[in-house]
């Protein structure tokens, strides 16, 4: 029973391979675009996922590498609770502070700080090449993570690209099948009514 039914479920596995009088061409076309479709799926997504995630890492590095800490000194005090927004409730609030640029001069702006501090208080911005204040890069496990997700949504996108496009290959091939079919079936159909 066991070596019937692995027959059984290699046969259906491999039908469009195995030899047979009544397989026609466009069964073999079809054979070519289903495997031809699976070897670009799956070649593409790996090619796809690990091109985006690596262009994501590089140009994570690229910001990082781009803006740089620098220790600034409220001006006000910041509120007490952080803002509502549209996601809810922030873990921020936004508060105006002081910072000397390596050139000494003195700049002041507004960024995201803690809620509850009090004026006078040190506190770290980032700013970047050309001294404006910008946000704080994503740090090492955050850049892993957003690439990791990228490459995979990547992988996922091109892999239904290429299924969609393997399908659409496929459904003139139906489409005549089901013309020769009909057109054989009105040849050798049984008359309607009885004798």
């Amino acid at each position: 029973m066991a070596g019937t039914r692995r027959a059984h479920v290699k046969g259906k596995l491999l039908w469009r391979w195995r030899r047979n009088p009544l397989r026609r061409r466009s069964d073999r076309v079809e054979t070519w675009i289903v495997l031809t479709t699976w070897i670009v799926a799956l070649a593409g997504c790996l090619l796809a996922g690990r091109a985006a995630g690596s262009a994501m890492v590089e140009d994570l590095a690229t910001r990082r590498a781009a803006v740089h800490a620098v220790s600034a000194v409220l001006t006000e005090d910041a509120d007490a609770a952080p803002a509502v927004t549209e996601d809810g409730i922030g873990g921020t609030v936004h508060a105006k502070v002081r910072w000397t640029a390596s050139d000494g001069s003195v700049h002041t702006g507004l960024t995201r700080i803690e809620p509850g501090r009090a004026k006078g208080s040190p506190v770290t911005v980032w700013i970047d090449r050309q001294g404006d204040l910008v946000r704080a890069p994503l740090t090492a496990d955050q850049a892993g993570f957003q690439s990791a997700l990228t490459g995979v949504l990547v992988a996922v996108g091109t892999g239904a690209a290429v299924f969609g496009c393997g399908r659409l290959a496929r459904i003139p091939l139906e489409r005549r099948r089901m013309r020769d079919w009909e057109t054989e079936w009105a040849r050798v159909a049984p008359s309607g009514g009885r004798t």
